[in-house]
């Protein structure tokens, strides 16, 4: 046989679901994969620094809590029309995209009338769409 006719995918499970139902959770494991993937390598959590397992609690801990904010402001981003790079098929941000993009945005404090104020550059193309998700917070 020199071209495949027939491919079969064989799952074994216990649970009491159909077909279809059993597919669909397979391909939502994937997604969640990617969610590890994400935490792990994007926000530099690939090894617990401590060999005590309550600081390494609290790390994981504080990790997800930045993580949540950063998907918010990812997901306040996706909102409008700005963002230089944009497709439809793309339903969110890697965390990645917004830290580099959105978190590292260049700018210096400056203390003018007595006030400090945030200057940020203007030829950055996320701009708008930094100071659009800072303002939904």
């Amino acid at each position: 046989m020199l071209f495949l006719e027939t491919e079969i995918n064989m799952y074994w499970t216990s649970l009491g679901v159909s077909d279809d139902e059993l597919i669909e959770l397979c391909h939502n494991h994937a997604v969640c994969e990617q969610y590890h993937h994400e935490i792990k390598m994007d926000m530099g959590i690939e090894h617990m620094p401590s060999g005590k397992f309550e600081t390494n609690a609290l790390i994981l801990k504080l990790t997800m809590i930045a993580y949540n904010i950063l998907r918010i402001i990812g997901t306040a981003a996706m909102k409008g029309k700005d963002m230089p790079v944009r497709h439809d098929a793309i339903k969110h941000r890697r965390i990645r995209t917004v830290i580099d993009n959105l978190i590292l945005i260049a700018g210096h404090l400056t203390n003018h009338a007595r006030k400090l104020r945030l200057a940020l550059g203007h030829c950055n193309g996320w701009f708008c769409t930094f100071l659009r998700a800072a303002e939904s917070f």
